[in-house]
């Protein structure tokens, strides 16, 4: 995964850890989550340490939320799970748009 996303913490406090742990397409349990943008039943857009991530699905809950150590959990049936960021801008940029009409 390093090589895919930088680490380096310029200084800083070291960057908390970021999993995402799905069990049978039902619940998925997050971490290193830093804060929930929005949510409904169908889509939630989280700030991760490692960018926005949304996941879609059907019938999705907070089944458990610590905002203090960073982890969500989520249940219902899951779709997808995308991170959004620099290198998909225009899907971001049109996701966005849509979130904020």
């Amino acid at each position: 995964m390093s090589q895919y996303y930088d680490h380096s913490s310029n200084g800083k406090a070291p960057m908390q850890e970021h999993d995402v742990i799905m069990r049978g397409r039902k619940l998925l349990d997050i971490t290193g989550v830093k804060q929930v943008e929005s949510f409904d039943n169908e889509e939630f857009l989280l700030e991760t340490v490692m960018g926005f991530l949304s996941i879609r699905g059907q019938n999705l809950q907070v089944k458990n939320l610590d905002v203090d150590k960073g982890i969500v959990s989520i249940k219902g049936k899951v779709f997808d799970l995308v991170y959004l960021d620099e290198q998909h801008g225009e899907k971001a940029k049109g996701f966005f748009s849509k979130l904020f009409r």
